[in-house]
């Protein structure tokens, strides 16, 4: 295999298998304490179940980041591709920010989102500020997003 393929595809696993780490993590963690709730009182199902999926969109944008990696290189497709080392892992860099950033928001959020489960035990009136305090630390995951779609973008451009 090309070396720079390889650097390819190694962007593109990190960007979707850290994200997703973070995710699963951060939705167990949610999970295991809007189950705390739920058995007391299950009408809350709803709007705990909110602040459980919060922590999953990470692993939606590492997965995306994923794709376009191998379908913007034409390793998804065509399989007609000739890379450098130096492409690929320059390539591999526009991952990065997707694969670290997913990762460690995700399990933030999951940490402000399991405190707004406590909220929502406590006064289910207010599940809209819980969410809000834990959406706010999706803004750095759409960052890292666009930083990598724009990377991306740039080099397979660049590079064709």
């Amino acid at each position: 295999m090309d070396l720079g393929v390889f650097f390819i595809v190694l962007g593109a696993v990190l960007a979707a298998g850290l994200s997703g780490m973070g995710s699963a993590k951060g939705t167990s963690l949610v999970g295991q304490a809007a189950a705390g709730v739920v058995s007391e009182d299950p009408s809350k199902f709803g709007k705990v179940l909110i602040l459980q999926v919060l922590p999953a969109t990470q692993g939606l944008y590492g997965l995306l980041i994923a794709i376009l990696t191998l379908s913007f290189t034409g390793i998804m497709g065509s399989g007609n591709v000739g890379y450098t080392w130096q492409q690929g892992l320059a390539i591999c860099a526009a991952d990065l920010p997707m694969a670290i950033v997913g990762y460690f928001s995700a399990v933030q959020q999951a940490k402000a989102a399991a405190a707004g489960v406590g909220i929502v035990a406590k006064k289910p009136n207010e599940s809209g500020k819980a969410i809000t305090f834990a959406a706010l630390v999706e803004t750095y995951a759409i960052l890292a997003l666009l930083v990598s779609v724009l990377a991306l973008n740039g080099l397979t451009k660049l590079f064709a």
